[in-house]
């Protein structure tokens, strides 16, 4: 920036262990979200290392990260980021298309079981994703994570758009995948209450780890 390097992370290290619920917390500019494009292997550090499932991501190409990313990670956004005029089904089974190791017999049968996954009722899975409230549209959303099955789901403000009753909701979702399925979930936030629903909370401040605790969730 004008001649001057600014370090968005600096000597952050951590591992995550498969199965537990870690929340990411720091406010604006504290360099959590860079840290979530990382581990979704979306960035790249300009040193350093990152292994993914004994993978060391900075040695695959482009388009074997894309491949990896496709099937070992989902993402949830505080956006949503549905395809507005598609029905939900097609909205959930849409990162189905693109992984070659699932027949096309066993799509609609995946996309059922992510959606009964996160309790959205059968009645909405035929409506545009424009009909539904906030909070369905989340669960889509989610749906829409688990469908290839991965091993890791990154939830970047996943309550951000949500009033606190459905963002409440979608939190017991996360516990219930984390607790119940056995999913490995990393969600990023700035608020204390939610961080407080999972497991262990990581902090961070001007691009460093300043503690990392776990916790009984409340």
């Amino acid at each position: 920036m004008g001649g001057s390097t600014l370090k968005v992370l600096d000597k952050v290290s951590l591992s995550i262990e498969s199965g537990e619920f870690v929340s990411i917390i720091g406010p604006s500019g504290s360099g959590k979200t860079t840290l979530m494009n990382i581990l979704g292997t979306l960035d790249k550090p300009d040193e350093g290392s990152y292994h993914f499932l004994q993978k060391d991501m900075l040695t695959l190409s482009d388009d074997a990260l894309a491949d990896f990313r496709s099937r070992e990670i989902g993402f949830v956004f505080q956006s949503f980021n549905l395809l507005r005029r598609s029905t939900v089904l097609r909205n959930v089974m849409l990162p189905l298309i693109y992984n070659k190791e699932v027949p096309p017999h066993e799509r609609e049968e995946r996309v059922h079981e992510a959606l009964r996954a996160v309790g959205l009722e059968e009645g909405r899975w035929h409506h545009l994703s424009n009909q539904l409230s906030g909070g369905q549209m989340q669960r889509v959303a989610i749906a829409r994570a688990l469908v290839n099955k991965p091993d890791l789901i990154l939830a970047d403000e996943p309550t951000g758009n949500l009033d606190s009753k459905t963002g409440e909701v979608i939190l017991k979702t996360f516990q219930d995948l984390n607790q119940n399925k056995g999913h490995t979930i990393v969600l990023i936030t700035h608020d204390d209450y939610i961080a407080k629903h999972s497991n262990r909370i990581i902090r961070i401040k001007d691009g460093k780890i300043v503690s990392d605790t776990k916790h009984k969730t409340h």
